[in-house]
């Protein structure tokens, strides 16, 4: 699918006016599995840093629980997809 210039030129000028009103997030590269600590690299070509996950669904680190883990293989063979 192709979009028009006049469709790519207005959400070009949105994202400047959005950066522009300082209000940009910029996303951090995850360079390890979402636990409750992550290796993140932020700005790009930074070295990593290891900091506490808190914007994941994951962030108590549950979900490669053992535990966890059983009882969704046992939930899919039960019930099926």
């Amino acid at each position: 699918m192709s979009y028009s210039n006049k469709i790519k030129d207005f959400y070009t000028n949105q994202l400047s006016d959005i950066r522009n009103a300082g209000i940009y997030k910029e996303e951090r590269f995850i360079h390890s599995s979402q636990a409750a600590d992550i290796e993140v690299e932020f700005p790009i070509g930074a070295n990593l840093k290891k900091v506490i996950n808190m914007c994941s669904n994951n962030y108590l680190g549950l979900s490669s629980h053992p535990d966890v883990i059983k009882a969704a293989h046992d939930g899919l063979e039960e019930r099926g997809y």
